[in-house]
């Protein structure tokens, strides 16, 4: 039985008639329910019935009830603290607002003149957010109800020890199933609020190189082009998104690829990172391997990004990318029986770490800096590793304090 994708909902709250039309025709033909309030009163009022909005919409400017004191309200009520908002603001130089914004729960920020085709990108991707959670969710109350329902049979037949023990086993199953299911909710929320930030962050820089009408007609024309690939590549982490969701993968996900291209598009994607760091790569001729392309690009971006952020302050990062084929692996001592490996070595001159945390760092939410230190969460070496398990490889890391890292990516060499 299939379940509808469920209705998305917004409130748009904003003192201005003409700004809240403006914001309804823009998403109308997305068939979204919206909801207008013009004060921060009215939307409080609003929000004391009704509180199944997906998303909120909020104007930062207000009179009587600024939209920060308003939003301040909303997150104080335990069934409104969960719905995301977006702020609307004419001036991008508050970082006070902004941070006070960020700081109260807000996802993110819009500036005026609102760009059309911005708003609905960013409407649309807590959209999907929100139907993926909600299934997610439906899934887990589903695992719920049958585990209650599990233990209800074992406590009405403790009479019968085979039988007690064959439901225990169904009940330990269905707990690790989910538990399954919540981990892949948080790497889907840690890829939709981080990964794509990236894109969104070249339209966001491009678009206002744009608006400021700095440089020639050519690099207008530049800017739209960059504009473009980011609008094309965040598509593409939407659909990466919900292949990754998927519990099983199948063989015709695979391809034959060759490395090089995976490698240079994950540093595509990291171009402004590099530029800022000053970093070299050097990447050897890499091999063709049978992957699932979007997934693996993920692995190297991921990589190659904690190289970038775990880099000397005194030094430019250095990074070499080689590979070596037909290699057998062992792991905890002993040869796994796998007959062949491709091994991809990543190797960085950064701050390293301690080797006895080389476990430690594929761990989801284990992280050996701070966030004030280092920014990041501590996912996605993680998923790196998730992965690599879908490809029946393997990734591990070698470091030490001080003189670098060294990434070994091995995949599986299929005839």
């Amino acid at each position: 039985m299939q379940h509808l994708a469920p209705d998305i909902k917004i409130l748009v709250v904003d003192d201005r008639e003409d700004n809240l039309l403006s914001i309804e025709t823009v998403l109308e033909r997305e068939n979204y329910t919206i909801v207008k309030a013009n004060s921060g009163k009215a939307a409080l009022k609003i929000l004391l019935t009704q509180h199944d909005f997906s998303l909120i919409l909020m104007d930062v400017q207000m009179p009587d009830m600024s939209g920060l004191e308003t939003a301040s309200l909303i997150f104080q009520r335990d069934k409104l603290k969960n719905i995301p908002i977006i702020f609307i603001t004419a001036h991008s130089h508050e970082e006070e607002a902004i941070y006070k914004g960020y700081k109260l729960g807000a996802v993110d920020f819009i500036y005026k003149p609102v760009n059309p085709e911005l708003l609905r990108l960013k409407v649309g991707l807590f959209a999907e957010l929100f139907r993926k959670t909600q299934q997610l969710v439906a899934h887990e109350q589903k695992l719920l109800n049958t585990n209650a329902y599990l233990q209800k049979e074992i406590e009405e037949r403790l009479a019968s020890e085979h039988k007690v023990m064959q439901l225990n086993m169904e009940l330990q199953q269905n707990n690790i199933h989910l538990k399954s299911i919540n981990e892949e909710l948080d790497r889907f929320a840690y890829i939709a609020s981080h990964d794509l930030q990236e894109p969104l962050r070249k339209i966001r820089l491009f678009s206002d190189l744009l608006l400021q009408k700095k440089g020639s007609a050519e690099d207008m024309d530049k800017y739209l082009a960059k504009i473009k690939t980011s609008t094309d590549r965040m598509h593409q982490l939407v659909n990466d998104l919900l292949q990754f969701s998927r519990h099983h993968v199948d063989d015709s996900d695979f391809v034959e690829v060759n490395l090089n291209n995976v490698v240079k598009e994950a540093i595509g994607e990291l171009e402004v990172q590099i530029n800022q760091s000053n970093a070299n790569i050097v990447i050897d001729q890499l091999p063709s391997a049978l992957i699932i392309p979007s997934l693996m690009r993920r692995v190297f971006y991921n990589v190659i990004s904690n190289a970038l952020k775990f880099k000397k302050k005194e030094e430019a990062p250095l990074i070499r990318i080689h590979a070596q084929t037909h290699c057998s692996l062992e792991l905890n001592g002993s040869n796994n029986g796998k007959s062949s490996y491709c091994k991809i070595f990543i190797t960085d001159n950064g701050i390293g770490f301690d080797k006895k945390y080389a476990d430690d760092i594929f761990v989801v939410f284990k992280r050996l800096h701070s966030y004030h230190e280092i920014e990041g969460t501590g996912i996605g070496l993680s998923i790196c590793k998730k992965i690599m398990e879908r490809h029946s490889g393997h990734i591990f890391a070698t470091s030490e304090l001080g003189q670098g890292s060294v990434f070994t990516i091995a995949i599986p060499e299929r005839k």
